[in-house]
């Protein structure tokens, strides 16, 4: 397992992978992972100090004939996506990460790998641990709650970091340069529903989806891979007549695609309920063959009761509220090809004793769509009668295609690789445009390993794009330009 792990080139980058993988560290419950690092730097000898928000900076002077470069900032987050396979027995808040390796890969057992962003996290620390590596004055910074709000970002005072370039080790194909990034807003959706009694003596079946790819709900909502919360709907809207909603949950993550839904219905024709259930199945398993092969929809009667229903009125508003509700690309670029401008992603659907609430992220590089798309989901949701809330906001990184970093980046990467990067913006949230509210003048650039997979269990970490990445990573150190 995490043995061999350590023993696998570079060295120094998978054994921090794996004392970091050792440390819990899931969004919001960054305690133990701050002071893992402050313990790090403090036994290195290095200036290292936690702000007010719970980020992590450490300061290395440069190493000899280093000094007169430009201070460089290394950044990543602390933070990970919390997210495992329904039949997994784990539990974020108290193990570490079990990783295996599988090829070419690196792999967790049925739960996400915690490479985004720890494979950046183990870079800056292999880079301050070291007394061999060439590099000028350094300003670690590690965030925290990247993942489900940039909250370390957003509270990080300008004047605390002195760096002229920032160097943010966060972008998941070894071939590309990042240049700018999608801003992002949370939109929840939150509601009550007159509940009736349920018929005496029907049976209750239990519906579910599941067996999807998921992913990241940025980097994978080009894909039009399936949406639980989605399907699920369909498969309800298409029984309405004949069924009843007691419960519903499906999704779990804002940030990542989900996976499970699962539903709790009172039937009062058994057989006409079951008739227009498999059709609608039939229906979306055609679609989706290719996409989601393991894709597995199911109705199988229950023991479970239930004393009550949702009214028949209410559910109408429902089902219909979510088939208005836009979910998916809602806008390509029309100046960068391939590059989704604006989408939405349905993320969490929870409905049970008379509540509802639906969670969403909505993203986009452009400001005025990303709020285009945002007041559309709150019509509908208003229309629907439920109170709409937005929160989270945050910006997207706009491209500096004459950014003296990105020049030298480019013209190293063709020189040892003899094939140019790919330097482009991406559809989902990095902290640079957070970051750079507060400085402006620091000229940024993100690169990263060929993770795969990110955001759900299938996560993956390339071995020998990890290889590639590392030399790149030490000769863009010795490059520095001078102050």
């Amino acid at each position: 397992m995490n043995t061999e792990i350590r023993n696998l080139e570079p060295k120094a980058l998978w054994n921090k992978f794996a004392d970091l993988n050792a440390v819990p560290r899931p969004s919001k419950k960054e305690e133990r992972v701050i002071a893992f690092m402050k313990v790090f730097g403090k036994n290195l000898g290095l200036e290292t100090m936690e702000d007010e928000v719970g980020n992590v900076i450490i300061r290395k002077p440069a190493t000899k004939g280093m000094e007169d470069r430009k201070v460089v900032v290394l950044q990543s987050h602390l933070d990970m996506v919390h997210q495992k396979n329904g039949d997994t027995n784990f539990n974020f808040d108290t193990q570490g990460i079990e990783m295996v390796v599988d090829g070419d890969w690196v792999r967790a057992k049925g739960t996400t790998l915690g490479a985004d962003n720890g494979l950046g996290v183990a870079t800056i620390m292999a880079i301050l641990e070291s007394n061999e590596i060439q590099h000028p004055a350094i300003e670690a910074l590690f965030t925290i709650d990247e993942e489900t709000g940039m909250t370390g970002a957003k509270g990080l005072k300008g004047g605390l970091l002195k760096g002229d370039i920032l160097l943010n080790l966060d972008t998941e194909e070894d071939d590309e340069i990042g240049v700018g990034c999608a801003g992002g807003v949370d939109v929840t959706a939150t509601g009550t529903y007159a509940e009736t009694d349920a018929p005496q003596n029907a049976p209750t079946f239990t519906i579910q989806v599941k067996g999807l790819n998921g992913g990241h709900s940025g980097m994978d909502i080009i894909k039009g891979l399936g949406n639980a919360n989605k399907l699920m709907n369909r498969l309800l809207f298409a029984t309405k007549d004949f069924m009843q909603l007691a419960k519903l949950e499906g999704g779990s993550l804002r940030n990542a695609i989900p996976r499970e839904s699962v539903a709790n219905v009172v039937v009062s024709s058994e057989e006409k309920f079951l008739a227009a259930f498999d059709k609608m199945k039939m229906d979306i398993l055609s679609e989706y063959k290719s996409l989601e092969p393991n894709l597995s929809i199911t109705a199988k009667k229950s023991d479970e009761t239930f004393t009550k229903v949702m009214n028949i009125d209410a559910q109408k508003i429902f089902l219909n509220a979510m088939n208005a509700a836009h979910n998916g690309v809602y806008r390509m670029s029309p100046d960068i090809e391939d590059l989704v401008e604006t989408s939405n992603n349905i993320a969490k659907v929870s409905v049970e004793n008379g509540s509802i609430k639906i969670e969403c992220l909505t993203r986009s590089s452009v400001e005025s769509s990303k709020d285009v798309l945002a007041n559309a989901l709150t019509s509908v949701f208003e229309l629907a009668g439920y109170k709409a809330k937005l929160a989270g906001d945050y910006p997207g990184w706009a491209p500096n295609m004459d950014s003296p970093i990105l020049k030298v980046l480019d013209s190293l990467y063709e020189k040892m690789n003899g094939a140019k990067a790919n330097v482009a913006a991406c559809h989902a949230g990095l902290e640079c445009g957070i970051l750079g509210q507060n400085y402006p003048e620091m000229d940024m650039i993100s690169f990263g390993p060929t993770i795969k997979g990110a955001h759900s269990p299938d996560e993956r970490a390339s071995i020998s794009s990890a290889q590639k990445y590392w030399e790149f990573v030490l000769e863009i150190l010795k490059n520095i330009p001078k102050k």
